[in-house]
């Protein structure tokens, strides 16, 4: 005995006519939902991307904005006048906290001295140079011609400080004795200035300022040649 099933009838299929007089079933239509605007969200996102590329203009601008100022092109001692060729300029990007000279300063500070020691390629500071002179009041400035042999083998600097001692006549230690011969003479004085060395002999003369009452004492000793001079500890180099 055979059994037969039956497919219950869904719901009718609109028949459109096709080619060769056939009918084919057309889809149903779609519901396309309409997306719903939020115009506040909108305005909130364009806000953003403003903002946004406000700060980057902002911030290309601080970092591309750059100052004239002035470097030291070559080595400058202590105490040294300060000459044209010492200094350059630079155009850099600094930070305000940062105390630099103006380029357009530069021509001020030729003929000023160096506060401290100023080295190549680095930025000048207001604080690194001063319009003081190294002779002081009730100073004078004797000048003392020494050979080679009588400086330490260190470069003096202006502005060093150096002792100046009286070296005993060959002759005249001779007929001395240890007792009569005492400790030697010296006097503490400030490196002015240094001279180039002499041709055919090399004798240097350093320029030294100390007080007015010790000058002519300091000048009768560097007559008779027998002085040298050393570098004080106390002030350093």
């Amino acid at each position: 005995m055979s059994k037969s099933s039956t497919i219950a009838p869904g719901p009718a299929a609109a028949q459109v006519p096709g080619q060769g007089g056939k009918s084919t079933p057309a889809a149903a239509p779609r519901l396309v939902r309409q997306r719903r605007r939020r115009p506040g969200l909108i305005a909130l996102s364009v806000a953003l991307i403003a903002a946004g590329g406000l700060s980057g203009a902002v911030l290309y601008a601080a970092s591309g904005q750059r100052s004239a100022v002035v470097v030291v092109s070559r080595d400058v001692p202590v105490g040294s006048l300060i000459a044209k060729e010492d200094l350059a300029q630079a155009s850099i990007a600094l930070d305000p906290a940062v105390k630099s000279v103006k380029a357009s300063q530069t021509d001020s500070l030729i003929g000023q001295r160096a506060a401290v020691d100023l080295r190549a390629g680095n930025l000048l500071s207001p604080a690194q140079v001063t319009k003081e002179t190294l002779v002081g009041p009730g100073d004078q400035v004797v000048g003392v011609s020494v050979k080679p042999s009588q400086l330490p083998a260190t470069k003096l600097t202006p502005g060093q400080r150096v002792l100046i001692v009286s070296t005993p006549d060959p002759d005249a230690a001779a007929a001395e004795t240890p007792a009569q011969a005492g400790a030697p003479k010296t006097l503490a004085a400030t490196v002015i200035e240094v001279g180039a060395p002499a041709v055919g002999t090399g004798n240097i003369v350093v320029d030294v300022a100390l007080p007015a009452k010790s000058g002519p004492d300091l000048a009768a000793r560097v007559a008779t040649g027998n002085v040298a001079v050393i570098v004080d500890a106390r002030g350093g180099s």
